[in-house]
């Protein structure tokens, strides 16, 4: 008997490996293929550079940025924010300053006062004490007036016409979250890569009722769907989204909308920003619960194929190892399964350890899923033992992670 439920529980989280990974992708595809009609990237009207006769029906727009010491990149990015394609006086540009230590506050004044950025609507607030991003948002939301809210990294340059595009998205008043493409100037190996494939899966998300989450580079909501968030929340960028998903709005995602993020990552920073977001994942689907119910159609669906099945993988992938394993020596499937996955950590392991980078792209991909999910793993255990405390800590500028959720 316990032969027999350690074959199936085997068998299952094989196939759920395969499918997580591969099934669901592919799966996507072949649902999505008979509804271009619904297609997220709809056209965009023709326009002149930053003013044009039809300006006056355009929504305002309010861009909020959270900040913590990021005096390298804020005179860019407000530099960046006064190119937009888009009229100056139908955006406000909000800078939330928590508890800042460094010249991003007087930088970000001095640049708002340049010839290129006099036309800027630029607030900048400082808070006091730094409370973390969750209570930046909280706070600082009732000064946002805009009937769209962008909310932006400050390391994240926006492509010009993002903002039209995205006012000509929302004029579907089923929409109710936009997310953006999110690009590396400089990605650590297989991280591009990765998240290209996530962009599209969440367009494939998209046309089957909703893509999942943001990503906190740039994606904008409508600021009346907007529900102050509770104070523990860690990954803001997908909880914010979907909880207006779960009143019954659209979010979509536009590829010619684009965030390039300037400040690289290293493998450390990268794995403890990952150890933060498989707690937050963990969370996540303990608040949001009501997506999974079958009445939601496809936005259960991707719920459950997509962030349900990611938070539990690396379970199911150790049972499927230690599955196989057992029953090697009976069963040559699972012996050659049980080679074929202790080969391929071990490798990666090893490759980790040696500080070796793989030069071939697939090596790449299955570090960086493999690495991820690892770390998936002890995210999620530090957050049921309450070793995550639901708050970003800052014990150096080389750790500082305060802006960078990445939590698609």
């Amino acid at each position: 008997m316990a032969h027999e439920i350690i074959f199936w529980l085997t068998t299952i989280s094989i196939i759920l490996v395969i499918y997580h990974h591969v099934g669901y992708p592919l799966l996507l595809k072949v649902l999505v293929r008979d509804t271009a009609s619904q297609n997220t990237e709809t056209t965009t009207p023709a326009r002149g550079y930053q003013n044009s006769v039809d300006d006056i029906d355009l929504p305002t727009i309010s861009v909020l940025m959270p900040a913590y010491n990021e005096e390298k990149w804020i005179a860019d990015k407000i530099r960046n924010l006064a190119a937009l394609d888009y009229p100056s006086n139908k955006i406000h540009v909000v800078l939330a300053c928590d508890g800042c230590t460094d010249e991003t506050a007087n930088i970000a004044r001095r640049t708002a006062e340049e010839a290129l950025c006099k036309h800027l609507d630029v607030t900048v607030i400082e808070y006091a004490d730094n409370a973390g991003k969750v209570a930046v948002i909280n706070n600082t939301m009732p000064h946002v007036q805009g009937d769209i809210v962008a909310l932006s990294d400050i390391s994240a340059l926006i492509s010009i016409d993002a903002f039209y595009i995205a006012a000509h998205h929302f004029s579907d008043e089923n929409v109710g979250v936009l997310n953006s493409r999110y690009c590396l100037i400089k990605a650590e190996d297989g991280e591009q890569k990765y998240w290209d494939y996530q962009t599209k899966i969440q367009r494939n998300e998209a046309q089957l009722g909703s893509s999942l989450g943001a990503h906190g580079a740039l994606y904008f909501i409508r600021r009346k769907l907007f529900t102050p968030l509770a104070g523990d929340t860690i990954n803001d960028d997908f909880v914010l989204p979907m909880q207006i998903v779960e009143k019954g709005f659209r979010a979509d995602i536009h590829d010619s909308i684009q965030a390039v993020e300037l400040e690289p990552t290293n493998t450390a920073q990268d794995f403890r920003r990952r150890l933060r977001i498989g707690a937050g994942n963990y969370q996540q689907l303990t608040r949001l619960l009501p997506l999974l119910n079958p009445l939601r159609g496809g936005v259960a669906f991707t719920f459950a194929s997509g962030k349900g099945l990611r938070v539990l993988m690396p379970f199911i992938m150790i049972t499927a190892l230690l599955g196989s394993a057992f029953l090697a020596p009976s069963n040559s499937f699972f012996a050659l399964a049980a080679a074929g996955q202790t080969t391929i950590y071990v490798a990666i392991g090893f490759c980790r350890i040696a500080g070796y980078k793989p030069k071939s792209s697939i090596a790449k991909a299955l570090s960086y899923l493999v690495t991820g999910h690892t770390a998936n793993l002890i995210g999620t255990l530090r957050y049921i033992t309450g070793l995550e405390t639901g708050r970003w800590t800052r014990v150096s500028e080389e750790s500082k992670t305060y802006n960078k959720d990445k939590s698609l």
